[in-house]
């Protein structure tokens, strides 16, 4: 897996890490094919890490909990697109003493959906019950929003299955699952190729607006490098400002780091970019994850937002 094998040239150096206790200007940044680092590669593109001090390096991962290792061991000093529901449950366990340095991207109407084969006998939310879905990562933000979804509508819930999202379309295709819980860009693609059909848009009521992924980093780094952090926070939040005013800037930054066509990226779904990281909104995911038993007991999230 790249992100444990990261290189530890680069993230050792004075350039990178600061000496005499001084702040460094380079940080390395592990982050996920997805719609939910537009902000990391439009700040990179459009010379907003630049124009504050900072020389960002992109490490690609395909999963944020890939990851983890390398950022407790300093390998990494942010994680982009981070899987709240995983680092969350991290500083829960004592694992991993998290902090969120600003909001990646919240839920929006089919940014992620619950894909069937045209064909399948499934034609409602009532008939996944007992059948087998795809998950990125088991106990995880699909299935908490999926089930969230679900209770609300009085269905009963389905049997996960963990498949990585490319793998996703070939499982489906092949009927090792009977549906898949797919994000952009992996829905539009999974519906392109194999003409599948929409049963659930996975940011529907009550999950809509909802907080799923971050930029985190450690307590150990917020405290070190504050000045960097800010830094940091400041480009991601400008960079967001223009994912959510200018959806085409989204679009057109997608191929660049993804598999996604030009062509396919101007209809793919979107999630919602906020420029501002806001504890309300992080409350509704840790009491959320409270109720489904993924957190044993109430986590204040404001406690672990950098400022």
């Amino acid at each position: 897996m790249a992100a444990l094998t990261l290189l530890a040239a680069g993230c050792g150096d004075s350039d990178s890490k600061g000496s005499g206790g001084a702040e460094g200007t380079r940080l390395t940044v592990a982050a996920l094919p997805l719609t939910d680092s537009a902000a990391l590669y439009i700040a990179r593109d459009r010379g907003l890490f630049k124009k504050e001090g900072l020389d960002v390096r992109i490490q690609p991962v395909q999963q944020s909990i890939q990851a983890l290792p390398a950022l407790s061991k300093g390998q990494v000093d942010v994680i982009a697109s981070a899987n709240y529901v995983t680092f969350l449950q991290a500083y829960e366990q004592g694992t991993l003493d998290v902090r969120i340095l600003a909001e990646g991207v919240r839920t929006a109407s089919h940014m992620m959906d619950v894909l069937v084969p045209k064909d399948s006998s499934i034609k409602s939310v009532a008939d996944l019950k007992g059948k087998k879905v795809a998950v990125n990562i088991l106990n995880n933000i699909q299935s908490l929003t999926l089930n969230a979804i679900l209770d609300q509508r009085g269905a009963g819930r389905p049997a996960y299955r963990q498949i990585a999202f490319p793998q996703m379309g070939p499982a489906l295709q092949k009927g090792q699952v009977d549906a898949v819980h797919a994000v952009e860009p992996f829905d539009s693609a999974i519906q392109s190729d194999l003409k599948a059909r929409v049963l659930v848009d996975g940011g529907s009521a009550p999950v809509q607006s909802l907080p799923i992924s971050g930029y985190v980093t450690t307590a150990q780094y917020a405290k070190k490098n504050p000045g960097t952090a800010a830094k940091f926070r400041r480009a991601i939040e400008a960079a967001s400002k223009i994912a959510a005013g200018d959806p085409s800037a989204v679009r057109k930054e997608l191929p660049k780091y993804t598999k996604v066509t030009a062509a396919q990226a101007t209809s793919m779904g979107l999630p919602a970019y906020p420029s501002s990281t806001e504890a309300s909104r992080l409350r509704r995911l840790t009491e959320l994850m409270r109720k489904q038993g993924l957190l044993k007991k109430s986590l204040d999230p404001s406690s672990l937002i950098v400022e």
